[in-house]
């Protein structure tokens, strides 16, 4: 049933999705959660994001088997309610959409410490409160604007990245630094600093938190594709280019800061980015880098918006939340999710406000239970999915998981040991509480509210989750 007018409108290119998951990806959780990670793991945070890089691609294979398989638009929330049951469907697109709230609120709180590189009088959470009602207004345009607007802050962060990546291999081979008292800038730096693994086993454990963190957002492909042309064609290519490279990009991006710069002082002044141009004298490179990280903050935010704003539309055409989710404006925009998403990210104007300090791993932690609960619940139903088919039809499968059933497994056993990475170290306990609280939350919340509707009314517009244009 095609209802263009009332549907969202399919504005979005394959460019567009391939950005906006390099995009989501690619931004707090590289230019300053990195930071974190480091200082937890020392050089060894490279076999961490190896590990993790790893395993989100398995996620990434699972998402895509089932969405080339069964092409709705709704994602894995959809596909949850079908091969798990209307409760996981539930679970997961609110859980989902709860990922994207905190992970904005870290990357709002990581653009208000970009900006004390230039303004360190001014209190971090006016800059917080000023980029929310900024990103808040954009997301209210048509989605081509959007997706044209992600694509270029995606491609201005990427080309950073890369610049970073060359320059720093310059800098190793030709030993350039102006700063005083400069050490060795090469490759050495990452076993003559008290070694590869300078905290043991149990900083490289521990390290997993933000890394897993850091990888969260990816899983957007599956749902932007609702927005785009040919998602058969489009997901596989993403799904298979867009993860490898993300992996690339970190690895190589901390193989070249710590080669730099001894990897304790890595992100004692904010970027590691920005403070380790700035401590090379280099302070014209240090401002561009500013402008480039700002960017990519302000692109994972508008990614973060829009991520939970499409999942909260569905789970209204579902059933699953209040029927004002599913109107849209004249632009095509779910404008009610977007207002409700912008005003759940000034939370953390006031964490800000209250604990500046300790404010981005407590909320990164947050988002790394929530982030990957989604990639467990996605890879549950990837496995529920093949277990309902027969063997005929798992051999006309277009985009088969590899190494079926030892990988998916691999990764399921993985994101559990994650969870009990965030309950062992008292840094990330309270994630892992405030996890498991907002979970039975969930569970009460669709055994009193939902399930009980479910017999007696009719969900929002019996149509597709997004319409076909």
């Amino acid at each position: 049933m095609q209802q263009p007018a009332k549907g969202l409108k399919r504005g979005l290119s394959a460019r567009h999705i391939r950005f906006m998951a390099l995009g989501s990806a690619i931004g707090t959780g590289l230019f300053y959660g990195s930071a974190s990670a480091i200082q937890m793991a020392g050089p060894a945070v490279l076999l961490a994001y190896l590990i993790g890089g790893a395993a989100v691609f398995m996620v990434m294979r699972a998402l895509g088997e089932m969405a080339v398989h069964n092409p709705v638009a709704g994602s894995f929330g959809q596909y949850a309610s079908t091969y798990l049951g209307p409760m996981a469907g539930f679970i997961l697109g609110w859980t989902y959409a709860f990922e994207m709230v905190i992970v904005g609120m870290a990357d709002v709180t990581a653009f208000g410490i970009y900006m004390g590189f230039w303004f360190p009088e001014v209190s971090r959470w006016i800059w917080v409160l000023g980029i929310v009602s900024v990103v808040g207004g954009l997301n209210l345009c048509n989605v081509k604007v959007f997706g044209e607007m992600e694509f270029w802050l995606s491609l201005l962060k990427v080309a950073a990245i890369v610049a970073m990546i060359l320059g720093g291999f310059g800098i190793m081979l030709f030993g350039i630094s102006n700063a005083p008292g400069a050490q060795a800038t090469d490759i050495s730096n990452l076993w003559t600093q008290g070694g590869f693994m300078p905290n043991g086993v149990g900083g490289l454990i521990a390290s997993f938190a933000v890394v897993m963190f850091a990888f969260g957002g990816i899983e957007i492909i599956g749902v932007t594709a609702g927005e785009a042309k040919d998602p058969q064609r489009v997901l596989p290519r993403a799904i298979n280019a867009v993860p490898l490279r993300i992996l690339l990009f970190y690895v190589l991006t901390m193989l070249v800061l710590m080669s730099i710069f001894p990897w304790q002082q890595i992100g004692s002044q904010g970027s590691p980015f920005v403070q380790i141009f700035d401590n090379l004298g280099i302070s014209s490179a240090a401002t561009i880098l500013n402008i480039v990280v700002i960017s990519a903050a302000v692109s994972a935010i508008n990614s973060d918006i829009f991520g939970a704003g499409r999942m909260m539309y569905g789970l209204a055409q579902q059933g699953h939340a209040p029927k004002g989710f599913a109107r849209l404006s004249r632009n095509g925009v779910p404008w009610l999710t977007v207002v409700v998403m912008s005003s759940a990210l000034l939370l953390g104007v006031l964490l800000n406000y209250l604990i500046p300090e300790n404010v981005f791993l407590l909320i990164a932690s947050v988002a790394t239970f929530a982030t990957v609960w989604v990639w467990l619940m996605i890879l549950f139903t990837q496995v529920a999915m093949r277990r309902s088919m027969s063997a005929e039809q798992v051999a006309q499968l277009k985009f088969p998981v590899p190494f079926w059933p030892y990988a998916p497994m691999a990764a399921i056993a993985f994101m559990l040991f994650i969870f009990g990475v965030l309950g062992y170290f008292p840094d990330t306990q309270a994630a892992l509480i405030v996890g498991v609280v907002w979970i039975v939350l969930l569970v009460l919340a669709y055994l009193t509210w939902v399930k009980p509707a479910a017999g007696k009314t009719v969900p929002v517009e019996q149509e597709p989750f997004f319409s076909h244009r």
